[in-house]
């Protein structure tokens, strides 16, 4: 991981970065959202180094976080958006994910501490999910995760743009509810600092209509924030969702 000076975006897929030595190089960036609030000119990136294992790379290096300054001072927030589900996953495996949330988690119909698998990318009826997994009584939760980086004075809120593909998953999660399974949507908040998450209602309601839609039906809505370092990102503390 190297530090450098936003510049510019030139595409959704690239971005413009000064390194310290004030070579300017092009970086992939691991996030297609817009970003607008933290790609800001001149701003603090930091980008991961491929230097050695390019593989089939065109591009050494990829753009992973970005410290933005506001009320609260510089704020670290990861943009990588393969990261949330890595978190998850891990927090999944190892018992993190229900000492975070407790008793949030304690349902009659699935059991999140006495998981016998967890499987990545599975289907249910039109979409793909996160995660399906299985307790060990055979019970089966369906979980669709997604990454926040959009916050202002403390509330954290998704999506940054509007997302029919989301709107679409919340309704396949209120129908596998409805064909008997659990489901739950888990919001990571890429960054500390967080009071509370809140659906972007301004920036699409149809999404945060579907979402107080889902939590009537019994999908469960969850939101964590995260331990953001340079090189790292992993779940921290459960945060309060406000629909």
């Amino acid at each position: 991981m190297i530090p450098g000076t936003f510049v510019s975006r030139p595409n959704r897929f690239i971005a413009k970065v000064r390194l310290t030595g004030g070579e300017e190089v092009t970086a992939h960036v691991k996030n297609t959202g817009r970003c607008r609030e933290l790609l800001v000119p001149g701003c603090r990136v930091y980008l991961q180094d491929h230097a050695g294992f390019m593989g089939k790379r065109k591009l050494r290096y990829s753009l992973i976080a970005v410290d933005k300054v506001c009320s609260r001072g510089a704020v670290l927030i990861n943009m990588d958006s393969q990261a949330p589900n890595k978190i998850v996953g891990e927090a999944l495996a190892d018992g993190r994910f229900c000492d975070v949330f407790g008793d949030e988690l304690k349902d009659a119909d699935f059991d999140f501490g006495d998981l016998s698998d967890i499987s990545p990318e599975k289907t249910f009826g039109d979409s793909r999910f996160d995660f399906r997994l299985t307790d060990r009584d055979g019970r089966v939760c369906w979980m669709e995760v997604k990454g926040v980086t959009l916050e202002e004075d403390g509330v954290a809120r998704f999506p940054d743009a509007p997302t029919e593909r989301g709107v679409k998953h919340v309704g396949e999660l209120v129908k596998a509810v409805s064909a008997g399974d659990s489901a739950c949507i888990v919001f990571v908040i890429q960054m500390k600092g967080i009071k509370e998450f809140r659906p972007n209602d301004e920036t699409h309601m149809a999404f945060g209509d579907a979402l107080r839609n889902a939590h009537s039906r019994g999908v469960k809505i969850l939101a964590f924030d995260c331990n953001v370092g340079i090189d790292s990102a992993e779940i921290s503390d459960k945060i309060e969702v406000v629909l």
